[in-house]
Parts: C-alpha cells; sequence; structure tokens
C-alpha cells in the first residue's frame, strides 16, 4: 500500500464536481429567459370605471328672500304671499327633496320670516337654512 497515489479506487476525491452546480445554473437561466419577457410585454388597457352603487342627484337649492318691505323672492322672482305654500309644496313631494335658503333682510319684520319659515314646516320641507353675510372687520 503506497500512500499518495490516484490508481486506488478508495481515495477520496480532493476537487468540487462543479457538473451539478452548472445543471442548476443552466435552469435558472432558462425559466428567467422565459418568464421576463411575459412580464414586460403587458398591453396597458384603460379600462372603464363602474360602480354598484346609484349615483345620488343633488337637488338644487332654493333661494328664498325677503325684502326690507317684506316682500317674498323665489329664486330671485317676486311672489305673492299665497303662492308660497303651494311652491312650498311642490318642492316639499319631490325626492330628493331641495334645501331652503332663507334670505331675511336685517330691517324686515321678524314676523314675516316666521311667517315664511312655518309655511314651509306646514308644507313639509325639512331643510331649511338661513344666509348670512360675515361682519366687515
Amino acid at each position: 500500500m503506497a500512500f499518495g497515489t490516484q490508481d486506488e479506487p478508495d481515495e477520496v476525491m480532493n476537487e468540487i464536481n462543479m457538473t451539478p452546480l452548472v445543471d442548476v445554473m443552466l435552469v435558472l437561466l432558462i425559466i428567467f429567459i422565459i418568464t421576463v419577457p411575459v412580464m414586460k410585454h403587458a398591453v396597458n388597457i384603460d379600462l372603464p370605471r363602474a360602480t354598484s352603487e346609484p349615483e345620488q342627484a343633488k337637488p338644487e337649492n332654493i333661494l328664498f328672500s325677503i325684502s326690507a318691505q317684506g316682500d317674498y323672492y323665489w329664486n330671485e322672482q317676486k311672489i305673492a304671499d299665497g303662492e308660497l305654500p303651494g311652491r312650498l309644496a311642490a318642492e316639499a313631494a319631490k325626492n330628493p327633496q331641495p334645501e331652503l335658503h332663507i334670505r331675511g333682510d336685517k330691517e324686515v319684520r321678524y314676523e314675516r320670516v316666521a311667517k315664511a319659515m312655518s309655511a314651509a314646516r306646514e308644507a313639509g320641507v325639512r331643510k331649511i337654512g338661513f344666509i348670512t353675510e360675515p361682519d366687515a372687520k
């Protein structure tokens, strides 16, 4: 038995076998070559947007003004006192109900504003608001 000779079959190899490593690297290279073009060549499409919720129609606001003389104005048009309950009832019947914005002159008697608010309440108008102007400082 001579030590150091390579003819003996039981001797341990001193070099790393590169063949399995090269096989694994080639398989990975082929996988990347196949998948990269698929990821990059997507077709850009601008799809339409849709929702399942019905669109809420926003009603117009009613601009109700009371002048300093006590005259009523419905969207800038003068109306008689007798027309007010009918117009308010027609607007209260709409779905969705519009908002009633009341603009009262600061010189008008409170009684005229209170009558208009009472008529709106009796007609069934649920949304009533007051429009004011900010103080000038």
